[in-house]
């Protein structure tokens, strides 16, 4: 996909001159902490990274807006102070209120950051249809256009075969309302989706799920200790081919799963779970950025700690260890889809468990509710069900018979 897009008054050529700063800061002695210490002092981006082809270069630590609403545009403003430029939205975050706070906030700033927004679509979804709600993201923003606008949580390889979305990129791009097109993914067919967008050219920056829960190369360094076998085992090529293909790759879901007050007693020293599992996507070469939800100002500096790393801090490898101990038998991979089939009513078990997730080990009830809000089929049929086909469904141990029940009862 070409790089050579329509550019409105030449407003991004003018961007990437100012958002270029990132180069020169990757440089300076600070841009690589100590290892040894236990914990990067918060407060700064660290590190800025060229997102593949678009030239930007972006904060490796990145602005999550799933959960951000309206009276909570300070968020932004501080993260910038920080260094934090990207910044990560979609029509579904928040009913759209994501990006009604996200423009609020940016009004004035628009030329010192990326935007990404991105919209949920099906193999049937027309272009005229992806026009309209592209506007609506643009109206809500409050900008004439985003850097950066893919299509959201593509767990099926017809969606990116769609003709109408290629119609859509190719016009939506000659009209200066996106800069780039790509991809989001975090589902059990997301190494067939992306190979089949890599392969035939049609995105220029990727959104994937990635932790060290994901990785091969974690169970290989404590295989010793644990008996499991990393899920997505493909997913360390996909993103060396999309790193070939100069296409841009972020990471979400970095925190396999986010039960973080089970790391609280282990926590030691100012180091935490959060800021070794940053370190462990953000040392991949093929990664040039983690999108993480702040919620806080804590958070934000919290996660601020883990920029600009060449490899992982002192202790970290003891708290993911202990993490994946801890939580293995009751957290859903949601990338295997060993579960699919397995219930007589069409629910779609991973996806149930997925927002159960945010609600319990994120504790963002109200992002689940809308989350959950938005599938086609949900868990109502769990409740009359005696859990017999699907109690022994999933390969990894999880008792989905015991969870989707109740899921069903706190989201509904």
């Amino acid at each position: 996909m070409s790089t050579e897009t329509n550019r409105p008054n030449g407003l991004a050529a003018n961007r990437r001159d100012v958002l270029r700063w990132g180069a020169a800061a990757s440089a300076l002695p600070f841009a690589t902490p100590a290892i040894g210490s236990d914990v990067v002092s918060p407060g700064e981006v660290k590190r800025y990274n060229k997102l593949g082809r678009t030239g930007y270069e972006i904060s490796d630590i990145s602005f999550g807006a799933s959960n951000l609403r309206p009276g909570q545009e300070g968020l932004v403003h501080l993260a910038m102070d920080r260094g934090i430029n990207y910044f990560d939205t979609a029509e579904s975050y928040a009913r759209s209120q994501s990006e009604v706070a996200l423009g609020r906030a940016l009004k004035g700033k628009r030329d010192q950051v990326v935007i990404t927004s991105k919209v949920m679509t099906k193999p049937n979804t027309g272009a005229d249809e992806l026009m309209s709600r592209l506007e609506a993201s643009l109206k809500r923003l409050q900008m004439d256009h985003v850097d950066i606008f893919m299509n959201h949580a593509v767990n099926d390889v017809d969606v990116m075969r769609n003709p109408d979305w290629h119609e859509f990129i190719t016009k939506a791009k000659e009209q200066g309302k996106i800069l780039f097109a790509g991809m989001s993914g975090h589902g059990g067919y997301l190494i067939d989706c992306l190979d089949y967008a890599l392969d035939n050219d049609l995105v220029d920056v990727l959104l994937v799920a990635h932790n060290f829960g994901q990785d091969p190369k974690f169970y290989e360094r404590v295989t010793r200790s644990l008996d499991w076998i990393a899920t997505q085992q493909d997913l360390p090529r996909a993103l060396a081919k999309a790193k070939q293909k100069d296409v841009g790759v972020t990471v979400m879901k970095t925190q396999h799963g986010a039960r973080l007050n089970d790391m609280r007693p282990f926590e030691t020293g100012g180091a935490t779970f959060s800021q070794a599992a940053l370190r462990w996507v953000l040392t991949n070469p093929h990664v040039d950025a983690a999108v993480i939800t702040m919620n806080t100002a804590e958070k934000i500096d919290e996660y601020l700690g883990a920029s600009g790393y060449d490899e992982l801090a002192v202790g970290d490898m003891d708290l993911l260890q202990r993490y994946a101990q801890v939580t293995g038998s009751s957290y859903c991979v949601n990338v295997c889809n060993d579960c699919e089939g397995s219930c007589p009513y069409g629910v779609p078990i991973a996806e149930v468990l997925r927002t159960r997730m945010y609600a319990v080990d994120y504790g963002e009830t109200a992002m689940a509710r809308d989350e959950y809000a938005l599938l086609d089929t949900n868990a109502a049929a769990c409740l009359s069900c005696s859990g017999e086909p699907c109690a022994k469904a999933c390969t990894h141990g999880l008792a989905i018979d015991k969870l989707c029940g109740p899921t069903h009862r706190l989201l509904a």
